[in-house]
This record gives C-alpha cells, sequence and structure tokens, in this order.
C-alpha cells in the first residue's frame, strides 16, 4: 500500500506548518523552562523578522556571532529585545539591529555591550504566521537570518 502526500502543494505545506507548530507546542509544554515565546514588534529587525512574529526561543542555547537573540534593554528593566548577537565583548554580547534605519531602534551602537545576565536566549524558530513559520538559522556576520522550512536557504532567501 502506497501513502500520499496532499496532492496540492499549498496543503502540503500547510500541513507541515501545523506539524511545526503542534512540535514546538509540545515541546514547550514539556520544556517551559527551556523555551520561551517572544512577539516582534518594531521595524529594527526588518527583513529577517517582522512586527507581529512570534518566536521560540531557547534559554541557555549556545550563543555564536550572527545569531538572533532575545535579552533585556540594559536601560530599561523588563523590556525584551531582539537583536542579533555581532560579537562577543570583554563585559557582554554587542547586539545590533538588522535594519539601521527603523525609527526608534535602539541597540548597542547605543547602550554598548549587553551582559550575560540580560541575555534570556537565543531564536530557534517562527512559529507564527503559518505562511512564514520555520527555523531561524545563524546569519554570517553582517547578513540577515535565513528562516527556513527545513531545507537550507537559498540565496535569493536570505
Amino acid at each position: 500500500m502506497r501513502i500520499r502526500g496532499p496532492r496540492r502543494p499549498v496543503l502540503w505545506a500547510l500541513a507541515g506548518a501545523a506539524a511545526l507548530a503542534a512540535a514546538l507546542a509540545a515541546a514547550l509544554a514539556a520544556g517551559a523552562r527551556r523555551f520561551r515565546v517572544v512577539e516582534v514588534a518594531g521595524d529594527s529587525m526588518l527583513p529577517a523578522l517582522r512586527p507581529g512574529d512570534r518566536l521560540v526561543v531557547r534559554r541557555g542555547a549556545r550563543l555564536r556571532p550572527g545569531a538572533v537573540v532575545v535579552a533585556e534593554h540594559p536601560e530599561r528593566p523588563g523590556l525584551l529585545i531582539v537583536k542579533r548577537a555581532g560579537h562577543r565583548a570583554a563585559d557582554g554580547w554587542w547586539l545590533e539591529s538588522d535594519n539601521q534605519r527603523a525609527p526608534g531602534r535602539r541597540d548597542s551602537w547605543d547602550f554598548g555591550s549587553v551582559p550575560d545576565a540580560l541575555v534570556a536566549g537565543r531564536v530557534v524558530a517562527r512559529y507564527w504566521p503559518l505562511s512564514r513559520a520555520g527555523t531561524v538559522t545563524r546569519a554570517p556576520s553582517g547578513r540577515q537570518a535565513a528562516v527556513t522550512l527545513g531545507r537550507p536557504a537559498q540565496r535569493s532567501e536570505q
């Protein structure tokens, strides 16, 4: 007996996105201490991340330059920011916005390096909107992160 997927590619993609969302929900329920969910606000991470994108953040994950991270704003306790890890400095991580022209953007160019204690974790996936759900991969320094649906990103997607 042969098992076939949906005949329409759109249905296949939606089924895959739904399975990814279900797997992420199960992982979040099982490891609530290891993962956290955040929503992007503002344009500072365009084009990689858009306002309203919902992200899964892995707490305590190893950081490397190019990773998208969530950190507590060093000058506004309780406010979380989503930025790209530029480089490791002696006193913490240098975090930058992908979109330096975004109105009101604030990053390490304004407040300096962010201490390790304020870095909440590394972004591992975008789960909403479903049309753009996928993993968030580390980008080489100076480039936007690639968000993929379980396959390597093509050059035009970066």
